[in-house]
């Protein structure tokens, strides 16, 4: 390749891939001086010029001038030097010209090498930069393929994984089909950006509702806190910044439009929306709705415990199947939470 044919080359990759020309060069320097190196003479210390006007080549021995030469690959005499060069002085680097008839093929291949490679670390950064912003967010993709472990949704430039375990009760999706899905985590990795996506991680809840409820998006309502089982059952607790403002019915929706569209893209799972209170127990009676409380004690402040007291008819549903109406409330409020009907608690007070 010619010097001028190589330069035009290298402009119009860096011009379309919107890479900077001169970091190619630089990278290219580099390489060179290797490929030199591994080719021709390995013990010399070498320059490697590139004209960025001509696209000019050239490769310079250098030689530290000495006193009395021990090596002959990377010094010259004070007196070889001066005959050469009369101003150089000791410690002095002189530079001498060993460009090889057969470098511009060497140049060649090494320019192949250094462009693709720095393509590829541009690519990765460019979309390391557009997707970084971009998690913790919800994004919308199309299932490109799948295997037992994975799917693999394109975001536009590039792929990301959807693991199955991520999924909501393991939903099956058609290859072609757009789904909305939380990008989670980007990694810069050797390989390119790994973008990790979940359907079951809390925040894809909480950005589902900052899209279907506007007054979440401006702040007039505030989502505090969120407690999720995946493909099972959520709570979220909210609160007005507005007066007159009701933020559970807020969140509801007319008719119950707004919840009803984040349950579709839930497939099914239940969800139950409170009231958040600066109040611990107010919270906590409201965070174990559907049941009914008829009272909560906080009975360490600084360890978070509290015990709650209802009717008997309302035990089942405070404690939910499995335990899961209390576990999620206590997770939801971060306090650790004993149920306890009247009669179990008067029982406990006379025993003490």
């Amino acid at each position: 390749m010619k010097a001028d044919e190589f330069l035009k080359a290298l402009e119009e990759v860096a011009e379309e891939k919107k890479i900077d020309k001169e970091y190619i060069l630089s990278a290219m320097v580099l390489a060179l001086t290797s490929a030199y190196k591994k080719n021709f003479v390995q013990a010399t210390n070498v320059r490697v010029d590139i004209n960025s006007e001509t696209g000019e080549i050239k490769v310079f021995a250098q030689y530290i001038v000495v006193e009395k030469v021990e090596n002959k690959l990377t010094e010259i005499s004070l007196e070889e030097a001066q005959k050469i060069n009369p101003k150089l002085n000791l410690g002095d680097i002189y530079e001498k010209e060993v460009t090889p008839a057969d470098f511009g093929r060497v140049a060649a291949q090494t320019a192949k090498q250094v462009i693709i490679q720095k393509i590829k670390e541009a690519e990765r950064e460019s979309i390391t930069q557009e997707f970084i912003d971009q998690e913790g967010e919800l994004v919308t993709g199309t299932v490109n393929r799948k295997d037992n472990v994975n799917y693999y949704v394109n975001l536009g430039r590039t792929d990301a994984i959807l693991p199955r375990s991520e999924t909501i009760n393991n939903e099956e999706f058609p290859t072609g089909k757009r789904i909305k899905v939380y990008l989670f985590k980007v990694e810069p990795t050797s390989k390119g950006v790994l973008l990790l996506l979940s359907r079951s991680h809390f925040g894809f809840v909480r950005r589902l509702f900052e899209r279907e409820v506007p007054e979440i998006f401006d702040g007039t309502v505030e989502l505090k806190a969120i407690a999720r089982d995946a493909g099972s059952r959520t709570k979220i607790a909210v609160l007005s910044n507005k007066d007159g403002v009701d933020p559970v019915g807020t969140c509801i929706g007319p008719k119950g439009e707004r919840i009803n569209a984040i349950l579709k893209e839930l497939n099914g799972e239940k969800i139950d929306v409170v009231e958040w209170d600066k109040d611990p127990k107010v919270f906590i009676a409201n965070a174990l709705k559907p049941a009914t409380v008829l009272s909560v004690d906080i009975l360490d402040e600084k360890e978070k415990q509290a015990l709650v007291i209802v009717s008997d008819d309302q035990l089942s549903l405070a404690i939910g199947k499995k335990g899961q109406n209390a576990r999620l409330a206590s997770r939801l409020t971060s306090y650790r939470i004993d149920i306890k009907t009247e009669n179990e608690a008067e029982k406990q007070e006379e025993n003490e």
